[in-house]
């Protein structure tokens, strides 16, 4: 029986026509192709051949190339202001206040990233817990070790905890530990997924709700 929601937050929790997760996005390649000191094509063909075995970019700098330096990473990538795009949303707030379960986020941003989002969407005091990616001592979603230490730290099981993001990859890394999930699949991009999918967060309630009475 369902009796926690552990949401992402970027592109989850609010739409991706805001255009945060794309910002983000060429701050990691300015990012990567300024650490490597390479082309731009190099690196940047040198992360994509190295990026499905990590989680994040971070990661594989980290385990690959040298970066030690993480918090001048998170400063270059998630910089203040950078929440500005964002608008309070009354709705938003009002649907996860009615859902009558326990809600937490786990990101693989920095808790700096996740605090002024949360504040930006006015939704301070609707989460339990805020999992970042330090939390997880940077290697977060999909492994297996960071999806187990945080259901833990509600005091779950995986089967109790329905996870919701709108990565495929995280999805099924949390499925392939026998969790409920749901992809949050905004512009109809992965029609092809075996497992639930929606197009917003506010078509959820089906997914917990046939779980809680089972």
């Amino acid at each position: 029986m369902i009796s926690y929601i552990l949401f992402d937050l970027d592109n989850t929790l609010y739409s991706s026509r805001y255009g945060l997760e794309q910002a983000t996005a060429e701050r990691i390649r300015q990012f990567t192709v300024q650490f490597l000191g390479l082309p731009e094509e190099e690196a940047l063909a040198r992360r994509q051949a190295r990026l499905p075995y990590y989680g994040t970019t971070l990661e594989w700098l980290m385990a690959e190339e040298g970066l030690t330096d993480v918090e001048a990473y998170h400063r270059f990538i998630h910089p203040e202001g950078e929440e500005a795009p964002l608008a309070p949303d009354p709705r938003l707030k009002e649907f996860l206040k009615s859902i009558p379960l326990p809600l937490a986020v786990l990101t693989n941003s920095p808790m700096e990233h996740a605090e002024r989002v949360i504040k930006r969407l006015e939704l301070e005091g609707i989460f339990t817990h805020i999992f970042d990616i330090r939390w997880n001592n940077h290697k977060g979603k999909p492994h297996e070790g960071a999806f187990r230490r945080v259901v833990r730290a509600l005091g779950k099981e995986i089967s109790e905890v329905l996870f919701v993001d709108d990565y495929p990859t995280y999805v099924e890394g949390y499925i392939r530990l026998g969790g409920p999930a749901v992809l949050v699949d905004e512009e109809d991009l992965h029609p092809e997924v075996p497992y639930p999918r929606i197009r917003s967060i506010y078509e959820l309630a089906p997914y917990w709700q046939h779980q809680e009475q089972k």
